[in-house]
């Protein structure tokens, strides 16, 4: 497991080399979901590079940290990063989305993908398994923690509050979910499709530590992962509401909720390689 933590701007650098390398991805691949992989690019990155403990030569190391992307859909990110980390060759990259190949257009435990914890796609599945992995981890007397990505537009399924209120009541204080609120999802604006009310106020409703952070202040993600890391050993899970932008760091993708899924042509590409320089 490396220690070695990076700055705040190796981060940032990192951030932007890894949208880059990921866009390039989806462009051959003609395929996939740009917009809340990008959202969440800046988080993502600050959290597998510093704070989730993990071998990448040794995947299923028993004491590494937990990961779950709910929001399988935004995985292009993911897999950039494990790539990035060694889990995998890069050049499986080159292969997204191809019939038959390790990396699909949503993560698979049935492919073996080093470095994935949980197929999903379905969504409002991944915090239930998350808290099943935390009491897992209880039983076994691991001392891992659970990370779960979820989505604004999961919040609108049952089950996600029915996890909540179990990792309340199971008092999972190193379980942490990191919910992208984008205010988009497929069909447009979440408000308008089913509206989220007060979310932060529900979740602390839950009994969940509740902490509220612009995903693009790297000051604020770290302070937020932080508090996550001196909560773990008390009964109380906690949620990360980031508050993200669809599409961020691509100027016509920002913002735009038509980019839920698509991928650039090759002049749009060319475009995005020169704003990420």
């Amino acid at each position: 497991m490396s220690t070695q933590l990076l700055s705040i701007d190796q981060l940032q650098l990192k951030a932007k080399e890894l949208r880059r390398e990921m866009l390039k991805m989806l462009a051959h691949a003609g395929s996939g979901h740009p917009g809340g992989a990008l959202g969440m690019t800046d988080v993502w990155t600050a959290l597998h590079y510093n704070y989730l403990r993990s071998k990448p030569k040794e995947p299923q190391w028993s004491d590494r940290d937990r990961f779950v992307l709910s929001n399988g859909h935004t995985c292009p990110i993911l897999y950039t990063i494990l790539a990035d980390k060694g889990f995998f060759p890069k050049e499986e990259l080159k292969n997204l989305r191809k019939l038959g190949a390790m990396l699909q257009g949503h993560p698979s435990t049935a492919w073996k993908i080093p470095g994935i914890e949980h197929s999903s796609g379905s969504l409002g599945h991944g915090l239930s398994v998350s808290v099943g992995m935390a009491l897992a981890g209880r039983l076994d007397g691991r001392g891992y923690r659970t990370f779960c990505g979820i989505s604004d537009g999961e919040c609108q399924e049952g089950q996600v509050w029915e996890a909540a209120m179990s990792a309340a009541h199971y008092k999972l204080g190193k379980l942490c979910a990191l919910l992208d609120r984008n205010g988009t999802q497929i069909d447009g604006p979440t408000e308008k499709i089913m509206s989220l009310g007060a979310l932060a106020d529900k979740w602390r409703s839950f009994g969940w530590q509740t902490i509220e952070i612009s995903p693009y202040d790297y000051d604020q993600i770290i302070n937020a992962l932080d508090q996550f890391v001196k909560n773990s050993n008390t009964d109380q899970p906690t949620v990360i509401i980031c508050n993200t932008i669809i599409g961020k760091g691509v100027s016509f993708m920002e913002g735009d909720f038509h980019w839920h899924h698509g991928s650039p042509n090759p002049q749009q590409l060319e475009q995005i390689l020169k704003e990420l320089s």
